[in-house]
C-alpha cells in the first residue's frame, strides 16, 4: 500500500509529496524545499521513518517544484524523472529564479525522461503517466489507479487551473489536457495538487468555473 505525506514548502507554498510503501521504498515528488531548514524537514521525516528513497520525480520543472532537486539527487544519489519537454525549463532554473527575486542553484544531476508509455513502479504499486501539457510544456500527472488518486502538479486545482502565462504555457492546451486526460476519469478520483488542498474529479466537474 502506498502512503502519502505532504509538505508545503518555499515562498510559493508548493506541495511536495513523499510516497512510501510498507517496505519503506520511497518516491519523492516535486521537492520544493527551498532552504536548509526545509531540506532538513524533508530528510528528517525520511530518517525518522527509516524510508529508502528510490525515485525522484518532477511533474514539471518550474522552479518552485524543483528547488530541492539538487539536494535530493546528491543526498540519495538519484536521477530525476521528467518529461523531455521539461528539460529546457530545468536547464534555466537559476535564470528563472533570478527573475522572480529568489535564488536557486542549477540542477547538476542526471535526468531520465518519462512519457505516457511508461509506468513507474514502487515495488508492486504502479503510477501511470498522464501527459497533461498546458501549464508547462511537459507537465505530467501521476495516476495511482489502484488507489484512486492522482498527483497532479499544477494542472488542476480546487475550483481553479494552473496559470498559463509562463514560458511554454498555453491556455487552450491546458483545457484540452484536463478534459481529455482527467475529466474522463471517475468522479471519486482524488487529486493532490501542486498548491492548495486536495480535490476530486467530481467536485471539479460541478464547481470549477474554467471547465464549463
Amino acid at each position: 500500500m502506498l502512503n502519502i505525506k505532504t509538505f508545503t514548502f518555499n515562498p510559493f507554498a508548493e506541495n511536495t509529496y513523499i510516497l512510501y510503501n510498507e517496505n519503506k521504498q520511497t518516491a519523492i515528488i516535486d521537492p520544493g524545499c527551498y532552504n536548509e531548514t526545509e531540506c532538513n524537514i524533508l530528510s528528517d521525516f525520511i530518517n525518522q521513518n527509516q524510508l529508502q528513497p528510490i525515485l525522484l520525480i518532477n511533474t514539471h520543472c518550474h522552479m518552485d517544484h524543483v528547488f530541492g532537486n539538487e539536494f535530493i539527487a546528491k543526498k540519495y544519489n538519484l536521477p530525476t524523472h521528467i518529461h523531455k519537454n521539461e528539460q529546457f525549463i530545468l536547464d534555466h532554473l537559476a535564470e528563472s529564479a533570478t527573475r522572480w527575486g529568489v535564488q536557486a542553484n542549477a540542477f547538476t544531476g542526471k535526468t531520465i525522461y518519462i512519457s505516457e508509455v511508461d509506468i513507474i513502479n514502487i515495488e508492486n504499486d504502479e503510477l501511470k503517466i498522464l501527459f497533461t501539457p498546458g501549464h508547462s510544456p511537459g507537465s505530467v500527472c501521476l495516476y495511482a489507479e489502484a488507489y484512486k488518486w492522482i498527483i497532479g502538479g499544477d494542472v488542476l486545482f480546487k475550483e481553479s487551473i494552473g496559470r498559463t502565462d509562463l514560458p511554454g504555457g498555453d491556455y487552450n492546451t491546458l483545457i484540452q489536457s484536463i478534459h481529455t486526460k482527467l475529466l474522463n476519469l471517475p468522479n471519486e478520483i482524488l487529486i493532490y495538487p501542486g498548491h492548495g488542498m486536495p480535490t476530486t474529479i467530481g467536485h471539479e466537474r460541478k464547481h470549477n468555473p474554467f471547465l464549463g
